[in-house]
């Protein structure tokens, strides 16, 4: 006998309600990609290294140019709200705080992929 598995994709509207009402917390180590709530790899020592040397050399060479977004969500589209470990994202009037960062803000992105490039590139890569 078989039985067909039918998966439930999630909005970023949706994902972001498990949020707010305890489903999800911010411990969770989770993003949203392609409507599918992925659990993210465990960050190891050469990982939190290389991402606070790039970070600080973010802010080093850009400075006040460019928002450097450390781990924060970008809305990728309806259904992908990944959290990259490093962006720099145009500033614009409409603070972060009070807007996703989108496509159109990002400048650069990088992601630290330790054992993760399989998932990760496809994501980000068009």
């Amino acid at each position: 006998m078989s039985v067909d598995v039918v998966r439930r994709r999630f909005t970023v509207d949706e994902y972001l309600k498990m949020v707010e009402t305890g489903i999800l917390n911010e411990d969770d180590r989770v993003e949203l990609l392609d409507g599918e709530i992925v659990e993210m790899t465990p960050i190891g020592r050469s990982h939190a290294v290389s991402v606070a040397a790039l970070n600080r050399a973010l802010v080093t060479g850009i400075g006040s140019r460019a928002v450097v977004w450390c781990q924060g969500p970008i809305r990728l589209s309806a259904l992908s709200q990944p959290e990259p470990d490093l962006a720099l994202l145009r500033l614009r009037p409409v603070s972060y705080r009070d807007a996703d960062a989108e496509p159109r803000d990002v400048l650069l992105l990088i992601e630290v992929s330790d054992s993760s490039i399989r998932r990760d590139r496809p994501i980000f890569v068009t």
